[in-house]
């Protein structure tokens, strides 16, 4: 079978496709034919050594796959040849099949495409965790959401919405800004160029936000912690800014509020349960469509160096996925 391999920590310029052996289904594992793979901008850095993980030379980036059954291993209950599963893998998703642990495919209904359900597992699946079970949102309260025009933002937006919030969208430009409305954010605040504790309050009637969902950290940290609404929580996500922001935590307590981490990844990790719930909401919510993810671009998996290079000079305004096979 073929299989994009990092052979060397270059980035893209690491990769090659090359044949490699074909895995086969251990004890709890199924083999799944991959139909399509989501890129993210963990891959850019997974293949620099710059990831929190750090796989052996060489391996295969890729952490979202869909595809189809093709082979149980033993033990294995309630999973059928020829089902349409997705799963979220770390790395190693960029290859025609893929040998996964069987608790953590999601079942893939006949009506959502493959291409689509390999993109959900990350940001919609972050949005999930980071909104329902850090931030407990309700229906009525108010987002903000920083960096809403990337990818982590887009899918925060438009699952804060579901959720039935008022979303204020955080962007640093007008084309930003016509992004994070498309996904439905109902107002606008550009940064850097404005007072963001000042803004937050006045689109607030200076109660504040209810949950503030930041990507970047940065200097748009700490003005947002003070924009918040009593008892309000801030969730942090990312540092797309660069910079690690240091807060004062009385801040916390004037306003008896929280402070909490989104750590996605290690979450799916301890409580496979709970994602497998939040994903399922998020495919349902496809499948109905009231969720409509946007894609970037398909790349066949012989153009993954392209692919890449579009997450790396972050140019995606949706996902990037590699198709697989026929």
């Amino acid at each position: 079978m073929k299989a994009a391999l990092c052979k060397s920590l270059d980035g893209a310029n690491g990769l090659v496709v090359e044949t490699v052996t074909e895995p086969s289904a251990g004890p709890g594992q199924v083999l799944v034919r991959v139909a399509a793979v989501g890129l993210n901008f963990a891959d850019t850095l997974i293949t620099r050594g710059k990831y929190q993980f750090k796989p052996d030379l060489p391996f295969s980036p890729g952490a979202e796959v869909a595809g189809v059954v093709e082979s149980v291993g033993a033990g294995v209950v309630d999973i059928t040849l020829g089902d349409a599963v997705m799963a979220y893998v770390n790395w190693g998703g960029a290859a025609e099949k893929i040998a996964v642990d069987a608790e953590k495919l999601i079942p893939i209904p006949g009506d959502v495409s493959l291409t689509i359900a390999a993109g959900l597992s990350v940001t919609y699946g972050t949005a999930m965790h980071g909104l329902a079970d850090r931030g407990r949102l309700k229906p009525g309260e108010t987002v903000v959401v920083t960096g809403a025009a990337g990818g982590a933002g887009q899918a925060a937006v438009e699952i804060a919405k579901l959720m039935g919030a008022r979303v204020i969208a955080v962007v640093s430009s007008e084309e930003k800004g016509a992004i994070a409305k498309a996904a439905g954010a109902d107002e606008l605040i550009f940064f850097p160029g404005s007072d963001l504790k000042a803004e937050v309050r006045a689109l607030t009637n200076g109660e504040g936000a209810d949950v503030v969902y930041d990507c970047i950290g940065g200097e748009a940290a700490e003005p947002l912690v003070r924009a918040l609404n009593w008892q309000g929580r801030f969730l942090v996500v990312g540092f797309a800014a660069g910079e690690i922001p240091k807060i004062p935590i009385n801040l916390l307590l004037l306003r008896g509020a929280e402070m909490a981490g989104v750590f996605w990844g290690e979450a799916v990790r301890r409580d496979p349960a709970g994602h497998r719930r939040n994903m399922l909401q998020v495919v349902n919510w496809v499948r109905e469509g009231r969720l409509k993810p946007r894609t970037h671009a398909l790349y066949p998996l012989e153009r993954i160096r392209e692919a890449l290079g579009v997450l790396e000079r972050r140019e995606a305004t949706g996902k990037v996925v590699l198709t697989i096979g026929s």
